[in-house]
């Protein structure tokens, strides 16, 4: 039998500590896997990030603001009047000024957006998106505009402070209209709703400028970039007070 070491014993301390470094490098791996894991399942049923492609929705969000959306809204949490939504195009939404600008990127950082938007933190599939108010729920009436310019739910006028209006202009909405919401749908506004093709210039879509819950991402409740912009987001629950009592 050969023996394996010198007369200091410097061969089992060598292999010693090769073996320590493929156990530090295994369990690395493990590590990486596990959180990739945890990051994919918090994307799939928690929390996602998305950003801000237009104008239609300041002055609450501007171009290229980053939000984080809550995934459970509406499955487990229900939606609510006012809440911030993200959801996939119905069909036929994603056309003219509504259409994201594509800032030119690197093939790396295409990569690294890739990877990030696979667990939930990059931005990379906003792009199939839109971001808009919730105003009517299911079986909702919804009208624009009585005597005072305001929009109303079920009857009832309600002032809405998020709205950004062109100068000298009073009136929620430039175009008059009213629609009951169909059930598994919701109606939805910008809030710049001089420069928002929502719900109401959607008619001619599939949806018929509703949007079917089974379409709704989630609820956008933080605006997490820049930093500068941090902030939670508002469903203002003062403006569609008492529009329940009114409700059908």
């Amino acid at each position: 039998m050969t023996d394996t070491t010198d007369e200091t014993g410097r061969r089992p301390r060598v292999e010693k500590k090769r073996n320590g470094v493929l156990t530090f490098l295994r369990d690395l791996v493990i590590i990486f896997i596990a959180a990739l894991l945890v990051s994919f399942l918090v994307k799939t049923f928690l929390i996602r990030s998305f950003y801000i492609p237009s104008a239609s929705m300041e002055n609450t969000l501007q171009i290229n603001d980053r939000v984080i959306v809550n995934e459970l809204v509406p499955d487990v949490v229900s939606l609510k009047r006012g809440d911030v939504v993200v959801f996939k195009d119905p069909g036929g939404w994603l056309t003219g000024s509504e259409v994201p600008s594509v800032t030119p990127t690197t093939q790396p950082a295409k990569a690294i957006d890739w990877l990030l938007t696979q667990v939930g933190l990059g931005t990379g599939d906003s792009d199939d998106h839109l971001i808009k108010r919730v105003i009517g729920l299911p079986g909702d009436k919804v009208s624009c505009c009585n005597d005072l310019g305001q929009m109303s739910v079920n009857g009832v006028p309600i002032k809405e402070p998020y709205l950004k209006l062109p100068t000298g202009e009073t009136r929620a909405s430039g175009t008059d209209f009213s629609v009951t919401v169909p059930k598994g749908t919701i109606w939805v506004m910008g809030d710049n709703r001089y420069d928002s093709k929502d719900s109401r210039y959607n008619g001619d879509t599939p949806s018929k400028g509703f949007v079917p819950l089974s379409d709704v991402t989630g609820r956008a409740f933080v605006i997490s970039w820049p930093s500068s912009r941090w902030t939670w987001l508002d469903d203002y629950p003062e403006v569609f007070a008492g529009v329940e009592e009114r409700d059908k």
